[in-house]
Formats: structure tokens, C-alpha cells, sequence
């Protein structure tokens, strides 16, 4: 299998969900976005980034545990619509997801090159990763990883959240990431 074009063996497109602030809606936008492709027809990929706080196997609802294959891994798998979701999540790993995960940096640096080399992704259109708030070693690492990485930013109305959010722009900008688009979640409400 050749290396695609986002730099990650079989995959076409990776596209960081990032904010500044935590419980503005990351995964949820990561979900939304993996059922919709999938959809419509594509194979899309789900990498939970965020290693202290995985929920990702909660929302889309695949259960299980990651497998290995010829020294690599593979990732929980479902039909959806005309495409497919794959899943990769430190909750999958783990004995009890309900126990913390208590990493320094340079774990959770080789956990995401973990998840970015040797998961057998297998042909993907799309690979979703879900990151954790904030511009930390995760970030860091997969800006390293996959140069000039496409960006799609969530935030929700509040003052503190836009500012931590102007604050990712500028960390995209230094890192030569593509800023897709700013999701703005909870604000409105309608009966």
C-alpha cells in the first residue's frame, strides 16, 4: 500500500480538530463529520488524539479491542451508509475505560506516532483526529508528523473560548497547518 497524500500510509485527506478550550464540542464535530462522510459514500478514519480523556469509542458506538496484524494494528471497523468508519482510541487499548490515563509528554508523543504509523488504516478518503484543547505535546507532535495538516477549529459563543481559539489560529499559523474553517457549536437555541 503506497503512502497517501496526507503522509500516512492509504490515506487521501487528514483533517486536526483543534480548540483552545475544552467541552466546546471537538468530538462531537469529529462524529458529525465521520457519520456524514461515510454517509455519502466515503471511508473515513477516527483517530482519538486525545489520550487522557478518549471518548470518541462512546460516541460513534463502536466496541471492542484494536488487533494486531503483522506487527501492526488494526482499527475497529463498521459499515455506514454507501461508507465505512474506523476507529483507533486509547479507550480500546486499555483494561478499564474508566481509569485515568496519566502520561507525561514524551508518552503521549509516542502514542500518537503509535497511532499514526502503525495503525493499518487500510484505503481511507479521510482521517479524522480528535485532539484534546489546547497546543500541547498531542499537537505538536502530529503538526510535526503530518506537515501542513489541514485544521478544522471548533469553539462555541463565550469570550474566553473565541480567544483561545485566536490563539489555535496563531499556533496553525506557526505550524503551517490549513485552516479549513471555525465551527461555532451551542449558539443558538430554537424550540
Amino acid at each position: 500500500m503506497e503512502t497517501g497524500a496526507a503522509g500516512v500510509e492509504g490515506v487521501n485527506r487528514i483533517v486536526a480538530v483543534l480548540s483552545g478550550k475544552g467541552g466546546v464540542g471537538k468530538s462531537t464535530t469529529v462524529t458529525v463529520l465521520a457519520v456524514t462522510l461515510a454517509s455519502q459514500g466515503y471511508s473515513v478514519g477516527v483517530l482519538d488524539a486525545d489520550l487522557c480523556g478518549p471518548s470518541l469509542s462512546k460516541m460513534i458506538g463502536l466496541k471492542g479491542s484494536i488487533h494486531s496484524c503483522a506487527q501492526r494494528w488494526l482499527p475497529l471497523t463498521a459499515p455506514l451508509g454507501k461508507g465505512r468508519i474506523s476507529a483507533v482510541s486509547l479507550s480500546y487499548l486499555v483494561e478499564n475505560q474508566d481509569d485515568p490515563v496519566i502520561w507525561r509528554g514524551p508518552k503521549k508523543t509516542a502514542m500518537i506516532k503509535q497511532f499514526l504509523s502503525d495503525v493499518c488504516w487500510g484505503e481511507l478518503d479521510y482521517l479524522l483526529i480528535d485532539t484534546p484543547p489546547g497546543t500541547s505535546d498531542e499537537h505538536m507532535t502530529i503538526m510535526e508528523c503530518i506537515p501542513g495538516c489541514s485544521v478544522v477549529l471548533v469553539t462555541s459563543p463565550q469570550a474566553v473560548a473565541a480567544a483561545d481559539v485566536l490563539r489555535q489560529v496563531t499556533f496553525c499559523k506557526k505550524t503551517n497547518a490549513k485552516v479549513l474553517g471555525i465551527i461555532e457549536t451551542m449558539s443558538g437555541f430554537a424550540w
